[in-house]
C-alpha cells in the first residue's frame, strides 16, 4: 500500500547584510525571527512539515542555517552581522543552486525563497564560483535558473524601489513576485515582514489544495486570483438571493449611500469595492466577485485565497481583468469611489 504524501515546505529567507543594513541590523532578526515563529505555528496547524534555510550576503554569501525543522530554530541573533557591500545575484544563485541539492523523497516537496535587500547589486562578479565576470553574465544565470525551475519553486524578492525592482524584472523575477519596501525605516522593514508572512500565508494555504509554487505570490492580481486559484481554495458562490450590487454614483458615506438606495444598513452587511491601498483587520470578511457573471464568493477561504493571516494587513488592488476584491466595511461613515460598486449582503 502507499504510504501518505507528507507535506514538506522548504522556506529560505537570503538576507542582505551590506553595510547600509546597519540601521536595521536588530530590526532584521526581530522580523526575521517573527517569521520563524508563525511559521512554526502555521506548520502544526496545517500539519505540514517546515524546514527553515537562511543565507546572509554583503560581498560574499554565506549560508548560516540550511533544512532546519522550523520547531527546532535558533534566533538569528548571533547570525546575522552586517558589513561590505552587495551581492545580491550571487546569493539569489548560490541559494537555489543548494537547495536544489536537497533530496525530495517520499513526500511532497515544496521551496519557497523570499530574497530581502535594501540595494542594488554591486558585488557578486567578485564572488567565488560566480558564474562569468561581468553583471551581464550573472543577470543572465540567473534568468536562466528563473526559467529553468520546476513548478513546486516560489523565488520572490523585495526591493526598495522602481529601479530595484525594474532590476529584479530584467533578471527574471515574475512581476508579481516583486515587492517594494521602505528601505529607510523600521517600519519599514515591520511592513515587509508582513508582506513575507501574508505571502507565506497564501502559500501555505495553496499547497493544502494541491498548488505546489505560485508566480504571484504578492499579488491579488490575475495570476492569483483567477478560476483555477478560487476552485482550489474551495470557494463556492453566494446564494444570488443573498446580495446585490449597486453601483455608486458619487462620494458618499456607505450607510448613506445603501439607505438612499432604498435598503435597510446594518452594520457589517456592505462591502466596497477595493480600488486603493489598504489596511485590513483581521476580523474583516472578504468578498471575490467574477465580473462576467456577478457572482460572489465569501468566507474564511476567500481570506486564505489572498494569503491575509489572523492579523491587520495591507492589501493593494491589482489588475485583474476577471474578478474584483470587495472588504467589508464596519464603519457607517466609510467614503465610497464613484463608478464602483457596493455589495450588500441581504
Amino acid at each position: 500500500m502507499a504510504g501518505i504524501q507528507n507535506y514538506i515546505n522548504h522556506v529560505a529567507l537570503v538576507l542582505d547584510a551590506s553595510s547600509s543594513m546597519s540601521h536595521l541590523s536588530q530590526k532584521v532578526v526581530d522580523v526575521a525571527d517573527q517569521q520563524i515563529a508563525y511559521l512554526a505555528r502555521r506548520s502544526k496547524e496545517l500539519d505540514q512539515e517546515t524546514r527553515v534555510t537562511v543565507y546572509v550576503f554583503s560581498n560574499k554569501v554565506e549560508c548560516v542555517i540550511y533544512d532546519k525543522d522550523v520547531l527546532r530554530m535558533p534566533s538569528l541573533k548571533q547570525l546575522y552581522r552586517v558589513g561590505g557591500m552587495t551581492a545580491l545575484l550571487a546569493a539569489t544563485l548560490q541559494s537555489q543552486r543548494e537547495l536544489a541539492q536537497t533530496a525530495q523523497l517520499y513526500g511532497d516537496h515544496s521551496f519557497l525563497t523570499f530574497v530581502l535587500t535594501d540595494g542594488q547589486e554591486n558585488a557578486s562578479h567578485r564572488c567565488p564560483g560566480a558564474p562569468g565576470r561581468t553583471p551581464g553574465d550573472l543577470v543572465k544565470a540567473v534568468g536562466t535558473m528563473i526559467e529553468t525551475q520546476d513548478d513546486n519553486w516560489t523565488l520572490a524578492v523585495l526591493v526598495p524601489d522602481q529601479m530595484g525592482k525594474r532590476e529584479a524584472m530584467q533578471c527574471g523575477f515574475p512581476k508579481d513576485n516583486i515587492a517594494i519596501w521602505d528601505a529607510t525605516s523600521t517600519q519599514g522593514l515591520e511592513d515587509a515582514g508582513q508582506v513575507i508572512q501574508e505571502a507565506t500565508e497564501k502559500f501555505m494555504v495553496g499547497r493544502t489544495k494541491g498548488i505546489r509554487g505560485s508566480r504571484a505570490v504578492f499579488s491579488t492580481g490575475g495570476e492569483a486570483v483567477n478560476k483555477k486559484a478560487i476552485e482550489a481554495a474551495g470557494l463556492t458562490p453566494a446564494d444570488p438571493s443573498k446580495y446585490q450590487l449597486i453601483p455608486v454614483a458619487r462620494d458618499a458615506a456607505i450607510r448613506e449611500w445603501v439607505v438612499e438606495s432604498g435598503h435597510t444598513y446594518r452594520t457589517g452587511c456592505a462591502f466596497y469595492q477595493l480600488s486603493k491601498s489598504e489596511k485590513v483587520q483581521a476580523r474583516k470578511q472578504i468578498a471575490v466577485l467574477e465580473k462576467k457573471t456577478d457572482r460572489v464568493y465569501t468566507g474564511p477561504e476567500a481570506r486564505a485565497l489572498l494569503g491575509l493571516p489572523d492579523a491587520e494587513v495591507r492589501v493593494k488592488p491589482d489588475h485583474n481583468d476577471d474578478f474584483t476584491i470587495f472588504i467589508q466595511s464596519t464603519s457607517v461613515n466609510r467614503k465610497l469611489v464613484p463608478q464602483t460598486r457596493l455589495l450588500l449582503m441581504v
